[in-house]
């Protein structure tokens, strides 16, 4: 099992556009096989947008990452962002 854990926090108005594109992103892992759940989510303390995939492995998120990408290409996610997103790549211990 490998997870991707991404915590953005996001300008105000431009949720929906970051919602869109976690959401496009979601599809594309779908159709690349491999992801056994796939999530955005809202922390109701802070408001940041979490994005929550469970892969089956990470060699099959690594081999989703073109269409991935892909899905997400031209999305201002610089504009979008108060500061720095966060990403982890997680393996069980």
């Amino acid at each position: 099992m490998f997870v991707n854990i991404s915590v953005h926090r996001i300008r105000p108005g431009k949720e929906q556009l970051m919602l869109d594109s976690m959401r496009r992103f979601g599809e594309a892992a779908k159709k690349a096989g491999g992801v056994q759940q796939i999530h955005a989510l809202e922390d109701e303390r802070s408001g940041a947008i979490v994005g929550l995939a469970i892969w089956d492995s990470k060699e099959a998120y690594e081999a989703a990452g073109p269409a991935l990408m892909a899905a997400v290409e031209g999305d201002d996610f610089a504009d979008w962002h108060e500061e720095q997103w966060a990403s982890y790549h997680c393996v069980e211990v």
